[in-house]
C-alpha cells in the first residue's frame, strides 16, 4: 500500500488494457461471492487473451471456476466452495480438471478464505481463528498452524495472509478515479482490494467524482487502492449484480447441461461460441440474447420496488 501512486488521477482503460495487468503465472484474487458480482467481463478477456498458469483465490466459486480450468487460464483455485451454483450442486468441470488433469482445488473454510484477505489487507503475516478446527478441511491444509493461545490457553488456528498480485472487483459504480461504491452485500472485497498489489475494477457505469461525494458512505473501496477503471455494463453476465440484473438462467441453464453431459469437448464448444467468436463484449452480451438481458434486468431492479 505504501508503493501505491495516491495522485487523484483517470484511471479508465478498456477491457483489453486492463487484462494487460494480469500475466501468466500471476496469484489473482477475484471479487464477489458465488454467482453476485462476478468480474465475469474480465475474466472473459482473460481467457481471450489465453493467460495461463493464473493461481486464482475467491471466497466462494461457481461457474466462473469452471471456465478458468476449463480455459487453462488457471490450474490452481483457492476458495471454500467449488460448484456450479445451488441449483446444479458439484461442477464435474471441476471433478474432471482435478482428478484426470492434475489442476489443484485448495479448499479452506468460508472464514479460512475471509482471514487469510484480511490478514493480508491489514498487514500482518497471520490472523488466528476457531472455524476450521477438528473438521476434515484442517487435515487438508498444512499452511495453517494450530498453537495454544499465549493468553487463554485455548487452542487456536493461524490462517496465512493472502496477498494476490492483481484483484478483480466489479461494482454498481465508481468514478474515473476509482473510488467504488457497492451496494448490497460487499462480500471479502474490501479486504481483497486492501491485500493486492493491484486493483483492477469493472463498473457497470462509471459516475462523476461530484455524484460520489453526495454519499461518501457508500464508499467502500478508495481510489488510492486501484490501478485500473473500466466501465462495462452487464460486466458480470450471464452472473447478478445486485439491484441491477439477476443471473440469466435460461443461458446458466444451457451451460450447465452442455459441460457436464461433456466436460472438455462440451466446455471447448461454449467457449469457441461465446468467448472467441465475439469480437467485443457487446457481441457477447448479444449472443446472450436482449430478452435475457431485459428480464434480467427487470427482475434485478424490481427489488427496489418490493
Amino acid at each position: 500500500m505504501s508503493q501505491r501512486d495516491r495522485s487523484l488521477r483517470e484511471k479508465v482503460v478498456s477491457l483489453e488494457e486492463a487484462a494487460s495487468f494480469v500475466q501468466d503465472g500471476m496469484k489473482v484474487g477475484i471479487g464477489g461471492s458465488t454467482m453476485s458480482r462476478t468480474p465475469m467481463a474480465l475474466i472473459w478477456e482473460l481467457v481471450r487473451q489465453r493467460r495461463k498458469n493464473l493461481s486464482c483465490s475467491r471466497s466462494i466459486v461457481s461457474t466462473d471456476g469452471d471456465l478458468l480450468f476449463g480455459s487453462g487460464v488457471s490450474d490452481h483455485i483457492i476458495t471454500s466452495w467449488f460448484a456450479q451454483g445451488i441449483l446444479w450442486g458439484l461442477s464435474k468441470v471441476m471433478r474432471h480438471h482435478v482428478e484426470k488433469q492434475g489442476k489443484r482445488y485448495e479448499e479452506w473454510s468460508h472464514m479460512g478464505v475471509g482471514m487469510r484477505f484480511r490478514a493480508g489487507g491489514m498487514g500482518v503475516p497471520f490472523l488466528p481463528m476457531r472455524a476450521m478446527l477438528g473438521s476434515d478441511v484442517l487435515a487438508q491444509r498444512p499452511e495453517a498452524k494450530e498453537i495454544e493461545c499465549p493468553f487463554t490457553g485455548e487452542r487456536v488456528l493461524l490462517v496465512p495472509a493472502l496477498n494476490p498480485d492483481v484483484a478483480l472487483i466489479h461494482v454498481q459504480r465508481c468514478d474515473a478515479y476509482g473510488n467504488a461504491q457497492i451496494d448490497g452485500l460487499q462480500f471479502m472485497d474490501i479486504d481483497l482490494a486492501l491485500a493486492a498489489d493491484r486493483v483492477i475494477l469493472t463498473t457497470e457505469r462509471i459516475v462523476s467524482n461530484d455524484q460520489i461525494r453526495r454519499a461518501p458512505d457508500q464508499t467502500k473501496i478508495p481510489f488510492f487502492c486501484v490501478d485500473a477503471v473500466v466501465e462495462v455494463p452487464y460486466g458480470s453476465a450471464p452472473h447478478e449484480c445486485y439491484g441491477l440484473y439477476e443471473p440469466m438462467m435460461k443461458h446458466l441453464e444451457a451451460y450447465v447441461q452442455q459441460v457436464n453431459a461433456d466436460p472438455v469437448d462440451g466446455m471447448k464448444t461454449y467457449l469457441d461460441r461465446y468467448f472467441h467468436e465475439p469480437k467485443s463484449w457487446n457481441d457477447y452480451l448479444a449472443m446472450i440474447g436482449m430478452d435475457e438481458l431485459l428480464e434480467a434486468s427487470q427482475r434485478g431492479r424490481s427489488i427496489y420496488n418490493d
